[in-house]
């Protein structure tokens, strides 16, 4: 396909940094988690590539941090068929606890399941090597037309985005090693199957915008830079610099956990449905 012409690459380190500049000590823009696949817009230098993520975003990533291969690349996004939704979860060398730690995930990589045995799903790597992953660490992406229910949906959205609660801020970050507030959106959505822009902005090409009479639980609140997700009862969770975790505040001044700063910013209310 047209699309897929140039050079693919799988990521095949835990938390891949994407960064602003091509140097170790820049800042970081984003992150790629294992088994997400990237397009390589341009070699920068023998350690450095430009790339683009498969939702449109940009940065500078190590080269020890993935696989360049585009044939295999482009198979595995056709394969891999697991999802981490486990914090962590081990790759053991065997289907038992006291085999060898391979690999360590985070909630977010991807994975192809090849076999199972007992309550262990054999995996297979980008790199070409087997491994095993306790089943209740994994969700198989079987198309299961959840969204088809919106309500059953939107609490999905929901409790995708609380699994992230207390994890740490971290800017750019989108695993639950730290995590900023468009990460935690964007990857509550996409454990969910959806794409949606990356930052603190509402682009209508992935979201339409609505009133705030009209918020339901899974659409997002958008303020100047910065974005949550609202959880209804007039609650929603976000991740916060100011306490530097992922927290639950309110809108309603009656409640203890409200946040006057930002229901006074509200810039915008976005929904996919």
């Amino acid at each position: 396909m047209e699309k897929d012409k140039g050079l693919w690459a799988v990521v095949i380190k835990t938390v891949a940094p994407l960064k602003n500049k091509p140097e170790v000590g820049s800042d970081l823009v984003d992150e790629v988690l294992f088994g997400m696949v990237i397009k390589i817009v341009e070699a920068v230098n023998e350690q450095w590539y430009y790339v683009e993520t498969h939702y449109g975003y940009h940065g500078y990533i190590y080269k020890e941090d993935i696989l360049i291969d585009s044939k295999e690349a482009l198979q595995w996004r056709e394969k891999a068929d697991a999802v981490v939704i486990h914090n962590l979860a081990d790759v053991m060398s065997e289907p038992k606890y006291a085999s060898c730690p391979l690999l360590l995930l985070t909630r977010g990589a991807f994975i192809q399941v090849v076999g199972e045995e007992g309550d262990w799903f054999k995996v297979l790597l980008p790199q070409r090597q087997y491994g095993w992953v306790r089943k209740v660490l994994l969700h198989k992406m079987q198309g299961d037309g959840l969204r088809k229910d919106e309500a059953a949906f939107r609490m999905k959205l929901v409790s995708t985005a609380l699994s992230y609660l207390g994890t740490q801020y971290r800017w750019g970050g989108k695993s639950p090693l730290g995590i900023d507030c468009s990460g935690l959106c964007s990857m509550a959505y996409m454990l969910c199957g959806v794409v949606i822009y990356r930052d603190a902005v509402l682009k209508e090409e992935y979201m339409r915008s609505i009133s705030i009479e009209e918020i339901k639980p899974g659409d997002l609140l958008f303020f100047p830079g910065h974005v949550a997700m609202y959880i209804g009862e007039d609650k929603y969770v976000h991740a916060t610099g100011k306490e530097g975790l992922v927290l639950i505040n309110s809108l309603n001044p009656e409640h203890v956990d409200y946040r006057e700063d930002l229901h006074k910013d509200i810039s915008g209310i976005g929904t996919i449905f």
